[in-house]
């Protein structure tokens, strides 16, 4: 059965709201990757532009959803945070991608919950690469859950 034009409207909105983060992580890892300094950075550079250039696939997969819905993809990011020592760099993107873990929860559920499978597993298959993302920030900073 086809989505009701509600259902659309309510997943195209989850979905724009994903992209604005996704917008920021983007601009966040490629600051980072272009602003981090000291003797522990040249390994993590690299980690910072992998992952602004995973980030930028799921922008881009969010944005062809979002137009396949009938909507506009969002241009607009979210904040993003600068700078900083390199701790608190990966510390902020761990941040940023917690949130994103708990957001794509979210937006899975109503997905499936309004009947759309196939948002549905798009957003499952970037959740799993989130939760990878904070994985290599935990390994990082030497966190264990």
């Amino acid at each position: 059965m086809p989505l009701s034009e509600d259902a659309k409207k309510k997943i195209v909105d989850a979905l724009n709201t994903d992209r604005s983060f996704e917008l920021a992580a983007i601009l966040q890892y490629m600051g980072h990757h272009y602003e981090a300094e000291g003797i522990e950075s040249p390994a993590v550079i690299e980690i910072f532009k992998k992952t602004a250039m995973d980030e930028m696939k799921h922008a881009e997969a969010l944005a062809e959803r979002i137009v396949y819905l009938g909507g506009t993809p969002v241009q607009k990011a979210a904040n993003v945070k600068r700078g900083g020592e390199l701790r608190a760099m990966i510390g902020n993107d761990l941040e940023a991608e917690n949130e994103a873990i708990e957001r794509y929860r979210g937006h899975i559920k109503l997905a499936a919950d309004l009947g759309d499978s196939t948002t549905r597993l798009m957003l499952e298959e970037i959740l799993q690469q989130e939760e990878g993302h904070a994985d290599v920030w935990e390994t990082t900073l030497g966190i264990r859950k």
